[in-house]
């Protein structure tokens, strides 16, 4: 049965979620200045372009999921209680376009990752072309590191949302 604490767990656990999604960005962009500045290597300016770039894209995602959890846990258990139909109307659709969204970060994350192992299969042995090595490890680490993070996300917002569902039914 769909209560309020499932409300409440799923946006405490998104929230928790988004930070370590932060976090994990804030050590990526920091890796990457040492590797660009003190490193300085081809292997690790190549290994640092990607581990940046996509370390803004998990600090500026896990942001706006922080920043908007409270308020959207506030709305929903509000609407459990004192209008039903608003999850059925406007949440739970909500849900499915999430659920959907992650099959496509799914698919451009397991894309990313063969990329990179191509590159590092590629390039492993060519010192002449160390930058592409280390950027085809680099992509791989990000993109491993973003199926693992989405996959847990996406098993939570499955049960979410399949709890929605059952909720809406029966309102």
């Amino acid at each position: 049965m769909f209560t309020k604490t499932d409300i409440e767990k799923y946006f405490a656990s998104e929230k928790s979620g988004s930070l370590l999604f932060i976090i994990i960005g804030i050590i990526a962009i920091v890796l990457a200045i040492l590797f660009f500045f003190f490193l300085k290597t081809n292997f690790y300016k190549g290994l640092a372009v990607p581990l940046c770039l996509i370390a803004v894209l998990q600090i500026t995602v896990g942001y706006s999921v922080y920043k908007r959890s409270d308020a959207d846990r506030q709305r929903n258990v509000y609407a459990f209680d004192m209008n039903p139909a608003d999850l059925k109307a406007k949440e739970f659709p909500r849900m499915v376009k999430v659920n959907k969204s992650f099959v496509l970060y799914r698919w451009i994350e397991i894309v990313l990752l063969i990329a990179g192992m191509v590159l590092i299969y590629l390039y492993r042995s060519d010192t002449e072309r160390s930058f592409l090595y280390g950027l085809g490890l680099g992509l791989a680490i990000q993109a491993f590191i973003l199926l693992g993070t989405d996959y847990f996300a996406e098993s939570r917002a499955k049960i979410y949302t399949t709890g929605l569902k059952q909720f809406t039914e029966k309102s």
